[in-house]
């Protein structure tokens, strides 16, 4: 057996990952890797893995354990990995274009998530799979300093990543300001509000959403930039239940991002928008 890998592939692994890749076909899909079958079973999931493949053309190799083992560097394979081409950011002069059944004129609330340097893969796939399960429109990333759409991200996302595009940036503050000008409200979010100069600090639970909106996250441990909170016309927080200890005063990002996008995205259900 031959596990000689395409030049520029990567491995997805898991189930959901390996699934909505072989259904959405957004990449380009090189083999199928599966467990070989015990006692003559393939299993139902694994099963229907096979019979996506053969769908698309992709060729199936059962192999064992091990060698899965070794794809994924011992990561949680679930029985199943993909060969694949990476998945890159999408232009952000395609988000500009009208979703399916939005129509041109946006009438929809729309909601925006920006994500400024997140590095961490684990906490990129929570929030892409976050924000897609709350309705979030487009998400928006910075293209430097942040973690790519990796295998590890795709798994963490529950294979959300490759039915919702990720957009990227490279000019974060002029998104921003120009956003801004057309009349979009670009609000940022911070832990401590302490922290914030100049910019008004509300809890989520005041925050009315009557236009459209840009919700930025900053990274894991510097949160957002000086620069990018200048162009936020407010920030959010989320008001901890208890004095907190010095050492456990901020949430997770994605946890946090979870709360913040749930907190507004409740209110397009209340308008029944």
């Amino acid at each position: 057996l031959s596990l000689e890998r395409t030049k520029g592939s990567e491995i997805l692994f898991g189930v959901a990952p390996c699934g909505l890749a072989l259904a959405q076909a957004r990449r380009a899909l090189f083999r199928l890797f599966l467990k070989e079958p015990r006692g003559g079973s393939v299993g139902a999931v694994r099963a229907e893995l096979a019979l996506q493949a053969a769908a698309r053309g992709v060729p199936v190799l059962h192999v064992p354990g091990r060698a899965l083992d070794a794809l994924c560097r011992g990561r949680p394979h679930q029985g199943g990995c993909l060969e694949a081409a990476p998945l890159p950011f999408r232009s952000l002069r395609d988000a500009e274009e009208p979703q399916q059944g939005h129509g041109a004129s946006g009438s929809r609330q729309l909601l925006w998530l920006v994500l400024e340097h997140i590095q961490d893969p684990m906490n990129l796939g929570a929030l892409l799979r976050s924000a897609y399960f709350l309705g979030v429109d487009r998400v928006v990333a910075t293209h430097s300093n942040s973690c790519p759409l990796t295998p590890i991200v795709s798994k963490a996302s529950s294979g959300a990543v490759e039915v919702f595009d990720v957009y990227s940036t490279d000019d974060l503050q002029g998104f921003l300001k120009a956003k801004s000008a057309e009349g979009w409200e670009v609000v940022g979010t911070v832990s401590r509000p302490e922290d914030v100069e100049d910019v008004p600090v509300i809890s989520c639970s005041e925050f009315q959403w009557d236009k459209p909106i840009i919700v930025v996250i900053g990274s894991e441990g510097q949160g957002l930039s000086l620069e990018t909170q200048l162009q936020c016309q407010r920030m959010l927080a989320i008001p901890p239940g208890r004095a907190l200890h010095p050492g456990i005063d901020s949430l997770n990002v994605s946890v946090a991002a979870g709360i913040l996008l749930h907190s507004i995205c409740s209110q397009r259900r209340r308008h029944g928008d």
